[in-house]
């Protein structure tokens, strides 16, 4: 009996959504703790407005965050970091153009990103211990922290919906169109809970935006479920509650309590599927954004920010082996430079310069941490088949919005960008920047594996702060 009700609701779980954010268990920071946990399921939008109009909800407080996660790997040479007067082998095919930011320039490929690039901020020094495969610089990247003794580090957004929990409906934390694939190392790829749990996983779309007949599979309308149905599956966890107190008094349950209620909330929610539909932006919007998976994505993150998620994650690549990407190797199945510049860069420059133009142009930008990732970079010297192999030693990321005053550059490579010669970034660095716009204390722990407290952000490391 027990074995058939849990395969029942299980089902259900699966019907609803696959690891769907939930509120957190623990209090928020500082000015919060005066008005309430806002995790908790009991703080209304209402409390949370009255408590912002009292003071008690800073800006930082208030930010979202957008990271853009760029599967495969740029190379720095030949975007952000360029080196025109290196050998040609060391400098590559393109030139250096001017952009809005004196400060810098960057590659002919990115046009767009020129005239606006006194929206962003570059820095050039980072780099990496990890391995050079694709998913251990993805956990790395995006975790601050290399796994290491079975411990898997919950993803930044993770963190941000077990210190935050949600403010709406809709999940605190979202991927976009879904979780990164295989990367070659047989590793995680850092886009998950971790050791906060399962339900501090994220929302995965599992679809792709820029089709016609785009729908989120999770997100299923109750009018394509019989109410009856419903109705009838929500009671099973009474029934679960009311047979099994045992089971019912457990972390399992109550686990798969919380996972029920969100899920059932989000799916019942009006203001989660418009959200969701794309069909309401008009369609020169659309295509200012570009009608390709990454363009849709890019909006659909401004979207779900606007309507009250606290973190998105875009990635640019499902993975590394089906498609073409970043990873420029030049021999096959993979591009060369030139195959960059020609298939991945116009998709690229088009919807990034829309995203931070339309925030802008909305007053979202302030509001929004932007953040532009990469697991590592490629190697200074051009290959013999026209490509640039993995190098984790240097590589340039980029933020914008969220407090980071545009058009900086922080740090510098050497002269042929292969490792850090000026105020060298990693990746707990980055991590700590994220969690600095957010006004998260980085001093704060987190409940660690075995019930132990574990830092926010490893000792010794912290904010950019040349980026606010």
């Amino acid at each position: 009996m027990l074995a058939a009700i849990l395969a029942e609701v299980f089902a259900m779980l699966d019907l609803l959504g696959h690891g769907v954010a939930t509120t957190c268990n623990g209090t928020t920071r500082r000015d919060f703790l005066k008005v309430g946990a806002l995790g908790a399921i009991g703080f209304s939008l209402a409390d949370y407005f009255a408590a912002k109009a009292a003071g008690s909800v800073t800006a930082a407080d208030d930010r979202s965050v957008i990271m853009i996660f760029n599967l495969g790997a740029p190379s720095q040479l030949d975007t952000f970091d360029m080196k025109p007067d290196a050998p040609a082998e060391i400098r590559g095919p393109f030139k250096p153009i001017s952009t809005a930011s004196p400060n810098f320039q960057i590659s002919e490929i990115f046009p767009l990103h020129a005239k606006i690039a006194d929206k962003f901020s570059l820095v050039r020094s980072c780099h990496h211990g990890g391995a050079a495969v694709h998913d251990a610089g993805w956990q790395v990247m995006q975790t601050g922290r290399v796994f290491s003794g079975g411990v898997n580090t919950p993803h930044a957004g993770a963190v941000v919906s077990h210190l935050r929990g949600r403010k709406t409906d809709l999940p605190a934390f979202v991927v976009l169109p879904q979780t990164m694939g295989r990367g070659g190392g047989n590793l995680p790829n850092g886009q998950a809970g971790g050791f906060l749990g399962k339900s501090h996983d994220p929302f995965s779309l599992m679809a792709d935006p820029s089709q016609p007949n785009f729908k989120v599979p999770d997100l299923l309308p109750p009018a394509e479920i019989d109410p009856a149905r419903l109705d009838r599956r929500r009671k099973l966890r009474d029934i679960v509650d009311s047979t099994v107190k045992d089971f019912e008094a457990s972390e399992n349950a109550k686990l798969m309590n919380d996972n029920f209620q969100a899920a059932f909330r989000l799916m019942t929610s009006v203001k989660a599927r418009e959200a969701f539909d794309l069909a309401k932006e008009p369609a020169a919007v659309r295509g200012r954004y570009g009608m390709n998976r990454f363009g849709q994505c890019c909006l659909l993150a401004r979207r779900l920010v606007e309507a009250g998620v606290r973190f998105v994650t875009i990635n640019t690549f499902l993975t590394v082996f089906d498609e073409i990407t970043w990873d420029i190797h030049g021999t096959k199945p993979f591009t060369s430079i030139e195959g960059m510049k020609n298939i991945v860069a116009p998709m690229y420059d088009k919807a990034y310069s829309a995203l931070i133009e339309d925030l802008d142009q909305r007053g979202m930008l302030e509001a929004t941490l932007v953040c532009n990732l990469a697991e590592f970079g490629r190697t200074p010297r051009v290959n013999p088949a026209g490509g640039r192999d993995h190098w984790p030693q240097c590589f340039t990321c980029y933020f914008a919005g969220g407090g980071v005053k545009g058009g900086r550059v922080v740090g510098a490579s050497d002269p042929i960008a292969a490792v850090p010669a000026d105020r060298p970034v990693e990746p707990a660095d980055i991590v700590a920047t994220i969690f600095h716009s957010l006004g998260l204390d980085l001093e704060t722990s987190l409940p660690g594996p075995s019930g132990r407290p574990f830092p926010l952000v490893d000792f010794g490391h912290h904010e950019i702060h040349e980026l606010f």
